[in-house]
């Protein structure tokens, strides 16, 4: 089936975007993302260099001709410093499509939401393709596609619990809403949330540690991609409705007697 993922004016075939942090190596990074279908990944330029050409590169393992590189700005806790961040992955050639985190609290790393309406705005404003990483609050994430944002990424749970989807009603709100694409961003732990988010309708979904913090980081990467498959298969395919009491899978008429 036809089914292409729209971002940015670009058309993807895989709905499953990973993150480069937590491998061993380098090596491990690029096996894991060639297993997992991924075409877009993201890498936070604080922490992973991309920028240095006289340091170990993960764009040597990884060709941006081949995959879209998201940069971000996780470690950012203020606008300024993820602004800053955003233009220097730009001035290295990356491009102009950013991930946008400014974290507010170090504990639960969840979103400073008056922190990143105010860096995106400067973002867009400075040419920039912003995908936000925020609460799953459909009036922020509203603001934030009304402003100009090229998708809306509500976590799914805190960064890094394996937790899963906590609160599926507010996406589907966002979901009913958004003229964006919406992508599950934190909180997958396992193949069956990846399958979750993308049944519920979500565009596509971001992961990092249920990738490279798994027992096998490759096995786990195939069924992510398995998963996400399954996941948008079900939601195109539409399930069937959840009833109290059972309905005879076979025809009640014409019955031997």
């Amino acid at each position: 089936m036809h089914d292409p993922f729209v971002l940015a004016g670009k058309t993807y075939t895989s709905r499953l975007i990973v993150g480069t942090g937590k491998y061993r190596d380098f090596e491990e990074t690029k096996q894991a993302v060639q297993i997992s279908g991924a075409e877009i990944v993201t890498v936070a330029v604080r922490r992973v260099n991309i920028t240095d050409p006289n340091a170990p590169n993960l764009l040597d393992f990884l060709d941006p001709k081949r995959f879209t590189i998201l940069p971000n700005t996780a470690g950012c806790y203020t606008a300024e410093d993820a602004v800053r961040t955003c233009r220097l992955a730009r001035d290295a050639g990356v491009g102009n499509l950013v991930k946008l985190e400014v974290i507010g609290d170090e504990r639960t790393l969840f979103p400073d939401v008056p922190a990143t309406l105010e860096a995106a705005k400067k973002l867009i404003a400075d040419g920039f393709q912003v995908l936000p990483y925020v609460t799953d609050d459909p009036v922020t994430c509203k603001r934030l596609e009304e402003m100009g944002c090229a998708a809306v990424m509500p976590l799914a749970a805190p960064i890094g619990s394996g937790l899963g989807i906590r609160n599926p009603y507010n996406l589907r709100i966002i979901l009913e809403h958004a003229k964006v694409p919406v992508i599950v961003d934190a909180g997958v732990g396992t193949a069956s949330d990846a399958a979750a988010a993308l049944e519920l309708g979500c565009d596509a979904v971001l992961m990092n540690t249920a990738i490279a913090g798994a027992t096998d980081p490759l096995l786990m990467a195939e069924a992510m991609r398995l998963g996400v498959e399954a996941g948008r298969k079900a939601f195109r395919a539409g399930r069937i409705a959840r009833k109290l009491y059972a309905t005879a899978s076979s025809p009640l008429s014409g019955l031997i007697e």
